[in-house]
């Protein structure tokens, strides 16, 4: 008990925490594209209770894997070599992780062009996926960014209690702004494209992580906002042309 109310009195303690919380939320953008994607193909009526099972069990993933610190810690070491560089369980999963992202990316993208040159627009009503195929598919990339999250967590703080509190709240944050993210992709067709070309390089960026080339984060989430802040000029353009609707 008097551990526990030195920690809380301690302000280095508040500042890893804030700090973590915030680098958290940051590694979770990655996380709520993909959620918003997928669950946006889901029946409007499940969509919601989609993106909290999911975030739940990103949540769950989490606090199961910070209970195991040894085990996560352990999945940095070598376990193969190939061609000359070693490779670790966790470069292994970071690159399957990323095959299935570029995969998952290219095969949207690929829909998206066929439904537009089928039906000269772009189609907004998706066919929309089972809700055991939406569950699983986020389960698969909560597995990896809570493997990337994790290990960033363990490299910023010592305190157990510290960590647990930074990703629940993390995650908590995550859930509440899933559903206005989603929506404003569901509203907004061209954002769907702009997400997925996201995605792509999302996943080419674990794949070279995991082949042991480090991207920094800034570059990618630079990036990011670069290509959303062209598009909200497009989108505003649009919205001033008389008699063109936004994403048409």
């Amino acid at each position: 008990m008097d551990s526990l109310i030195a920690l809380l009195t301690d302000p280095a303690a508040w500042l890893a925490f804030l700090t973590l919380v915030t680098m958290e939320v940051v590694l979770g953008i990655d996380n709520l594209v993909f959620v918003a994607l997928v669950s946006n193909k889901l029946p409007p009526e499940l969509r919601k209770k989609g993106r909290a099972i999911g975030l739940g069990l990103a949540l769950g993933m989490r606090l199961v894997l910070l209970s195991t610190l040894v085990f996560i810690v352990g999945l940095t070491k070598p376990v193969m070599t190939l061609y000359g560089h070693d490779f670790s369980w966790r470069d292994m999963i970071l690159f399957a992780g990323g095959l299935f992202l570029v995969w998952k990316a290219t095969t949207e993208i690929h829909h998206s062009l066929e439904a537009h040159d089928e039906h000269g627009a772009e189609n907004r009503s998706q066919k929309p996926i089972g809700f055991g195929a939406a569950i699983a598919q986020i389960i698969l990339l909560d597995l990896v960014f809570s493997i990337d999250s994790i290990l960033t967590a363990v490299g910023m703080t010592d305190q157990l209690p510290i960590m647990a509190a930074a990703v629940v709240v993390a995650v908590l944050l995550m859930l509440l702004a899933s559903g206005p993210i989603a929506a404003f992709i569901n509203r907004n067709p061209t954002i769907v494209m702009l997400a997925l070309g996201f995605l792509l390089m999302i996943g080419m960026a674990l794949i070279a992580e995991g082949c042991g080339v480090h991207v920094p984060k800034g570059y990618i989430y630079a990036a990011m906002a670069f290509s959303a802040f062209v598009e909200s000029l497009n989108m505003l353009a649009r919205k001033r042309r008389p008699g063109v609707r936004n994403g048409s």
